[in-house]
Order: C-alpha cells, then structure tokens, then sequence
C-alpha cells in the first residue's frame, strides 16, 4: 500500500471522504469515554436507589414542586452515581482480579484511578450543595451523610475488616427514600423510618445471595465476606433470619396507614415468594439457587416499592 507522505498520486486519487474513518474513530472514541464515566456511576444500583428515594418523596405527607422534585431526584442519583465513583477507585486493586468487577473501567484501564476520584469527589459536592440550596438543608445534610457513610464507614473500613459489612454498611442503600421523604416534608418521621427499615433488612439475604455464587472471588481477594468467613450453610440460615423479620417490617406500612390493601396484600405475596427462594436456597447442597434468589431479590425491591406508589394511586387504604 502507498504511504500517503511519499506517493505524489496519493492526494489527487484519494476519496473526499477518506477522512471520514479518522473522523469516526474520534467520535467512536469520544462515545466510549462518555459510556466509561457513566459506568464509572454504576447506573444499575442507582437506577434503584433513584426509585426508592422517588417513592419516598412521593409517600410523603407534603407535596413536593415539580421542579423541586425533579432537582432532590437528580440530587439522588448524582450522589449515589458519585459514590460508586469513589468505591470504584478505593477498591481498583481487588476488582481487577474479581470475575464480576475486572471489566470496570478503572481495572479494564480505560480511566485513570485519580480521574475517578476527581470526578467522584465533584459530583459528591455538586449533589450536596444543590440539594441545600434547591431543595432544603435537611435533605442535603442527610444525603451529604449517606456518601460519607458509604464511602469512608463500608468503603474503607467495614467492607474488608469484618463478615458483618454489609450489614452495617448496608445502611447507606437504604438512606435514599428516607432523603426523598425529607426532601419533600423538610422533617423525619416513623414512616420514612419504615422505608429504611425494608432496605436494610432486604440488604444482608440479598447480598449474600451474590456473594454465595460469587464466593471464589470474595475468597481470593480476602473480602470477609459472610460465605467466605462462617461458610455456606451458617450464612443460608442468617439470609432466613433477615428475611424472616423484613416480612412482617413490609407489612406495617399498612397498618399504620400509610398504605392499604393493595400493597399490603402484594407485600404478603412478594414476602411469601422470597421465603420459598430462601428456603429452596437452605436446602441446596451447591448453592445453585444463589443467583435465582439474588435476582428475585431485585425484583422483590422494586415491586414492593412499586406497589406503594400503586397503593397510593388507587387509594385503598387499610381499615384500622
């Protein structure tokens, strides 16, 4: 082939459009950087913790504005999006040897470590500081303390000291209705207490359930990790306990008012149904259940918190 520099024809026998592949591939470039940061904010747990936080602006006694709750909602997701940043660059040296993480894009090399955390840091004050002056002080204080809790008490601290992380840094994921319930009243209540109190319950089987058929991976980067710590069996029969008390935790919205027959009656069948996956789970020798009954649990989260909005449309509420 003629090299463009050294062949005189090369210019008045080249195409106009020649350029045209140089011009795709820095568009193409340009694409993937974009996707890269957008991975960065990991957008599947935020699509839910945005969901959660939207049904408890919307559960709250106080209407929100629309462009209030627009500016809480983006709030939310920012932060959130920010946190996964600044977990992704803490733990850059064990991802890249997880089957689950290595394709991330710090470990995949496609972002610089301190990129991510420049990033992350920015989008953490950018979410803090317009939800103080867009929405209230309570909602941005409250949000302000979620990304410091996930990032320095689990991120750094909890996750790779002790079996029991998840389930005290698992408090951080169910923060988000509880901001959205403030966003909008401006106060706390017993009500957005409950919300919190079903993602923190749901947290420890669900993720546990990942970190069953995950085990090796946990186990060769030494993350204490209940499976890899007390074993398989121990850690099945802790996954039934939490789950045994988030059932009737579901239940209370309905008894105190806050929702009615519709959800309560969805939050009983949605309960029943992840007992059986964990039950089914306990009596499986190899675990393979694990990944059905982690991806039940995603579901399960999502559609109780659907149903309370559901509820809440069809205003049914439960005589007490």
């Amino acid at each position: 082939m003629a090299d463009p520099k050294t062949d005189s024809t090369a210019e008045s026998t080249e195409s106009p459009d020649a350029a045209q592949p140089a011009a795709n591939s820095g568009a193409e470039k340009y694409r993937f950087r974009v996707a890269d940061y957008a991975n960065l904010l990991k957008p599947r747990v935020m699509s839910l913790v945005v969901f959660t936080a939207f049904t408890g602006m919307a559960l709250a006694p106080e209407p929100i504005s629309f462009w209030k709750g627009l500016i809480a909602t983006l709030c939310v997701a920012i932060g959130a999006g920010a946190s996964g940043a600044i977990n992704m660059w803490y733990d850059r040296d064990i991802d890249q040897h997880m089957v689950r993480t290595q394709k991330r894009p710090i470990p995949a090399g496609k972002i610089e470590p301190n990129q991510a955390l420049v990033f992350g840091v920015v989008l953490s004050i950018i979410s803090v500081v317009v939800m103080y002056y867009g929405v209230n002080s309570q909602a941005s204080g409250l949000l302000l303390f979620t990304i410091l809790y996930y990032v320095f008490l689990y991120t750094m601290w909890l996750k790779r000291t002790t079996p029991q992380n998840i389930v005290i840094g698992g408090a951080a994921g169910a923060f988000p209705p509880m901001i959205g319930w403030v966003a909008a009243s401006g106060s706390f209540s017993l009500e957005s207490g409950i919300l919190f109190a079903i993602i923190f319950l749901w947290t420890p089987p669900h993720t546990w359930a990942l970190a069953l058929f995950r085990h090796g991976d946990y186990e060769k980067v030494g993350v204490p990790m209940m499976p890899v710590v007390v074993g398989s069996h121990k850690t099945k029969i802790q996954m039934l306990i939490y789950t045994l008390l988030l059932v009737p935790v579901t239940l209370i919205p309905g008894l105190i008012g806050l929702s009615g027959l519709v959800y309560t009656a969805a939050a009983l069948v949605l309960g029943i149904v992840f007992l059986y996956h964990i039950v089914k789970l306990l009596k499986d020798a190899d675990d393979k259940h694990a990944k059905p009954t982690f991806l039940f649990s995603i579901l399960y989260l999502f559609l109780i918190f659907l149903f309370l909005l559901v509820d809440m449309v069809a205003f049914f509420p439960l005589p007490i």
